[in-house]
């Protein structure tokens, strides 16, 4: 089933449409309490609230991710998934007047939630729409970001995500990755979020457990995957390029 539209180039800025693609089961069971209920939206679109749940290092994440889009940034960026606090308004803010930005997720309520945030711009556009299945062609984005999005999905959601990223990404374009890592074995808040990941996040673990690499798919050249990490550990960025 394609994508709906939530906003393009020609259109005005409609709200976002009604649910039409379906939200996968382990978003309903797993992550209600943060992306699909409605008062969850309330409560974390707080960019204070983010920004203590990452111990501080939001703005600090947020602007190494930026970073590797470029000062301006050009051609055509994906961002798969939308995030609380003010990351795409950042990004937004940064797009050279000839890009475009689309910007993907399963949920409506984010994708209306994040056009609450944005300035109306016929440079971007907002879909519903499934990331392990992009309406997308091949090699059709210069850039791709996520943010915080692989330590929520379970395994094989974040091989098809990653897959599905690298099919839409051109020769020599990059893939930015922010998220998780396995901290320093003395980090003083290795303990607490090992709790947390037990009881609020099913699958964050795997990369504790597991490089992001080790979830790529095979047979896919790269010209290089960098990584840097951050706060001990705690926290990665990855940088592939096609």
């Amino acid at each position: 089933m394609p994508s709906s539209p939530v906003q393009d180039s020609t259109a005005a800025w409609p709200a976002p449409l009604a649910a039409s693609l379906p939200i996968p089961l382990y978003l309903e069971n797993d992550y209600w309490w943060a992306y699909v209920n409605p008062q969850a939206v309330a409560v974390f679109e707080r960019k204070w609230l983010v920004n203590l749940i990452l111990f501080g290092n939001y703005g600090r994440l947020r602007d190494a991710a930026l970073a590797d889009l470029g000062d301006v940034v050009q051609g055509r960026t994906l961002q798969m998934a939308c995030v609380y606090g003010d990351l795409t308004p950042q990004l937004q803010a940064h797009l050279a007047p000839d890009a475009q930005l689309d910007v993907v997720d399963i949920l409506p309520i984010q994708l209306h939630n994040l056009q609450s945030k944005l300035i109306p711009d016929g440079r971007i556009a907002l879909r519903q729409c499934n990331c392990t299945k992009l309406d997308a062609p091949d090699a059709h984005y210069d850039q791709l970001l996520m943010f915080f999005l692989l330590h929520e999905q379970p395994e094989a959601v974040r091989r098809a995500s990653l897959a599905e990223a690298l099919r839409v990404l051109k020769p020599g374009g990059k893939l930015v990755i922010v998220d998780y890592h396995r901290p320093v074995r003395l980090h003083p808040l290795r303990p607490l979020m090992t709790v947390v990941f037990r009881k609020l996040e099913p699958y964050a673990m795997d990369l504790w457990q597991h490089e992001v690499s080790e979830f790529l798919p095979q047979g896919v050249g790269f010209q290089s995957v960098t990584q840097q990490t951050y706060f001990g550990g705690l926290y990665q960025k990855l940088v592939i390029t096609r």
